[in-house]
């Protein structure tokens, strides 16, 4: 993925949460020299992951494959005394799949916010990582629900499913672009994403121009 192409993704992530009403933090608009006076105040930030987050997950094709987020708060697994708990926003756009995974760690409530339909299909893992074919049990707005596998689950705008740790989600919008929320346990995407097919969790960058913003894997502080 060209770093023009990482710009353009932040500024239309920008756009359209301003149009659902989802408004970011002063530093999620902060360029590189803004940080640079306020750096020993932003541990935090820098320490757990904060920040926007543009990935094709190593298959380098982001328009097919691929997902934009923010990181709002989080905690740190290394550290004590830490919050517990984490909340991400993501812009999954019309057909752009993110691709089967689970976590171990994390369980992580998952929102629709507005614009089109969110779209999934659940696995339980089985010993060895693979698909399984039993019925999978999740929560939908608190509500039980027993679906099977790989069955295409339909969440409209203010619904929520729960994903549960050893259980495999892949997702994608329909009709249009699509906000989508996540308030989870603490996030470590460094260690706790376990893809069907792993490629990459971050996306490897060609610097064919300046930096607008930084990214979560790249605060140089």
């Amino acid at each position: 993925m060209k770093r023009s192409e990482v710009n353009e993704y932040i500024r239309y992530n920008m756009e359209l949460m301003k149009k659902h009403h989802f408004m970011l933090p002063d530093w999620a608009y902060y360029k590189p020299e803004d940080w640079k006076g306020i750096k020993d105040k932003c541990s935090e930030i820098f320490e757990n992951g904060l920040g926007w987050d543009i990935t094709d997950f190593g298959w380098g094709d982001f328009e097919r494959i691929g997902l934009s987020l923010i990181t709002l708060r989080n905690g740190n697994l290394n550290k004590a005394n830490q919050k517990t708990y984490c909340e991400k926003i993501m812009v999954v756009r019309k057909n752009q799949i993110t691709p089967e995974h689970y976590h171990v760690l994390k369980t992580e409530d998952i929102i629709n916010r507005g614009g089109g339909v969110l779209c999934m299909k659940l696995w339980n893992s089985t010993k060895d990582g693979r698909l399984d074919t039993s019925d999978v049990l999740i929560k939908k707005d608190g509500i039980d629900l027993i679906v099977k596998a790989g069955e295409t689950i339909s969440i409209k705008p203010g619904q929520s499913v729960c994903y549960t740790p050893y259980l495999y989600h892949r997702f994608w919008a329909e009709g249009e672009d699509t906000l989508v929320g996540e308030v989870s346990s603490v996030n470590d995407d460094k260690t706790d994403n376990y893809f069907l097919e792993p490629k990459g969790r971050f996306s490897t960058i060609e610097e064919n121009e300046a930096i607008e913003h930084y990214l979560c894997n790249e605060y140089p502080f």
